[in-house]
């Protein structure tokens, strides 16, 4: 398990090795925005990379193209990930910030 702490909300979790942060998110009862459902299409999950960057599978291609079809290509410049598509790997924490990041909802 690898430690994920998210920012401003500082909420910690436990994400799988191989899950993706979001996967990890919803499996921890967070919402987590986005738009696309997690496809890896919309950008609405963006996240900054705050530490531990090293311990998150790096981007593929389809996650590339993403980004710069909709942010632009001096997004890559930045320390950011797709929640969808950004994979755990082994490592002992990671630490991103979203806005926007809380408890589900409980379901009526």
């Amino acid at each position: 398990m690898v430690r994920l702490l998210v920012l401003p909300a500082e909420i910690e979790i436990e994400a799988r090795v191989g899950q993706t942060v979001m996967q990890a998110a919803a499996a921890s009862g967070l919402y987590w925005p986005s738009t696309c459902g997690g496809q890896g299409l919309c950008t609405t999950c963006l996240l900054e990379v705050i530490d531990g960057g090293d311990y998150l599978v790096e981007m593929s291609r389809d996650e590339v193209k993403t980004l710069t079809a909709e942010r632009g290509a001096s997004t890559l410049l930045r320390p950011v990930r797709l929640a969808c598509q950004a994979v755990v790997r082994a490592g002992p924490l990671v630490v991103v910030s979203k806005a926007g990041v809380r408890a589900a909802a409980a379901d009526p």
